[in-house]
């Protein structure tokens, strides 16, 4: 087989966030978020593990650019941690915490590699949380005011910029089902959180266009790639629901400027969606030049048994917590989900058939498997490179059916902190030893940055 060649240009990068990296957590004028508080609130985070020190990328950001440099990658995506930049929330900026990312950005131009700036990845300035949080609409505006400073302040070199990240996990999981911060478990207030979000996204995207009209601006979404377990119109039903409240929730005010009729109903016994104020949707569908996908496997659906639904059992599926998920039989990584790659090819054609001339990108896909180094030092990931190359082929076949896929960025960078897991997964391209804090590129490293240089995938 000959080599599968990408697009010229094509954006070949790794992906962080703050919060699972910098450390640095009390230090130069950054207050706590959502996550320092639910890190450190005891049974929340497995083994008690905390953000305080993560991969002191805070400290070490000159090695980690070094890294991406030394795989030939043209495109990094990070992280603003919002109480770095803006302490409480609201107010003027800390310029010390603005410094930080204006070295992190000189120092990647300086190497050719592009920025991409993600403003929001889940860290809420705790001051916020205590004002009431996502579910409290205030907080939308506080968010546009910070992302229109740090525009102002770093949108002179950075030309890409991502609002929100997966803001289905901000509000389904923060709120929701309370494995995320803030810790909640409040079906309303989760539905009122993914609006505030939107309207967010939708009130930075005018603030910052509004300073820089030329520069990219999107959000990134983790959309569910699902299938019926059976052919059966019951399962497809279930299929429809999960849809709903796990895609459309977001797709249909961004793309269509309309909360879906359906997903309404399948809410009415849970809220009147009150919340949702004239002009809301008009704002939250201003036109975006870029939507970011993260996507790490899929799953098979079934209709609901007929035992009703336990009420303290907390789902976030909302208003269809009934809807089974069916066993697949498939390899599964260490967070146990599924190895799926034609997944990832059905939810870029999926997406493309939405929004046929919006350009795509990958903003998140990766695994987690359980590395060590060996005796000779090296970190040896043969899982992790079969799983890239399998999603890369599925990111080849969307490009072949026409999908304007412009970019990939591997999750992640670094072994880090992985949310309610701790450290206890990997989900690196380089191994970090938290005790030392040394860094070891694996086998994946290599392998993607020879796909990254040769824009192509090998022959098989």
């Amino acid at each position: 087989m000959t080599q599968l060649n990408f697009p010229d240009g094509f954006r070949w990068g790794a992906a962080t966030a703050a919060y699972q990296i910098e450390g640095a957590a009390t230090e130069d004028g950054r207050t706590p978020s959502i996550w320092d508080t639910f890190s450190h609130t005891p049974g929340k985070v497995r083994d008690g593990d905390t953000g305080d020190v993560a991969c002191d990328h805070y400290h070490r950001s000159a090695e980690d650019v070094a890294l991406l440099s030394g795989m030939g990658l043209n495109a990094y995506r990070l992280s603003v941690a919002w109480p770095r930049v803006q302490p409480g929330g609201r107010g003027p900026v800390n310029q010390v915490g603005l410094d930080f990312y204006r070295r992190l950005v000189d120092d990647l131009l300086g190497r050719d590699i592009e920025p991409w700036v993600t403003l929001y990845h889940w860290d809420l300035p705790q001051e916020l949380e205590d004002a009431g949080g996502w579910p409290a609409r205030d907080t939308a505006a506080r968010f546009a005011e910070y992302a229109a400073l740090t525009e102002a302040a770093l949108g002179d070199r950075v030309k890409h910029w991502i609002t929100l990240n997966e803001p289905w996990c901000s509000a389904m999981l923060g709120y929701g089902t309370g494995e995320h911060a803030p810790g909640h478990q409040d079906k309303v207030a989760t539905l009122r959180a993914a609006h505030h979000l939107l309207l967010g996204h939708g009130l930075a995207v005018e603030a910052m266009r509004a300073q820089r009209p030329d520069s990219q601006y999107g959000i990134t979404l983790n959309l569910h790639a699902f299938i019926p377990a059976r052919d059966a119109p019951a399962d497809a039903e279930a299929v429809r629901r999960l849809d709903g409240i796990g895609n459309r929730i977001f797709l249909d005010p961004l793309l269509r400027g309309e909360f879906p009729a359906d997903l309404r109903a399948d809410l009415a016994p849970v809220s009147d969606l009150a919340h949702i104020q004239d002009g809301d949707l008009a704002t939250i569908a201003a036109p975006i030049d870029l939507l970011g996908l993260n996507y790490y496997s899929r799953n098979a659906v079934a209709a609901a048994k007929g035992e009703p639904h336990d009420p303290a059992i907390h789902s976030p599926w909302i208003g269809s917590e009934r809807v089974r998920q069916i066993s697949r039989g498939l390899p599964v990584t260490d967070m146990g989900w599924y190895v799926d790659p034609a997944g990832l090819t059905q939810q870029l054609l999926d997406v493309h058939r939405v929004c046929p001339d919006l350009p795509l990108y990958i903003t998140e896909n990766g695994a987690a498997y359980p590395d060590k180094p060996g005796p000779d030092g090296t970190v040896d990931d043969p899982d992790r490179v079969a799983y890239f190359d399998a999603h890369l082929r599925a990111c080849h076949a969307a490009l072949a059916a026409g999908v304007p896929l412009r970019g990939y960025f591997a999750w992640s960078l670094l072994d880090n902190f992985e949310w309610a897991h701790g450290y206890a997964k990997r989900f690196g391209l380089t191994y970090v030893d938290y005790a030392t804090q040394e860094r070891i590129p694996k086998t994946s490293a290599q392998w993607y940055g020879q796909v990254a240089r040769a824009n192509a995938i090998p022959a098989a």
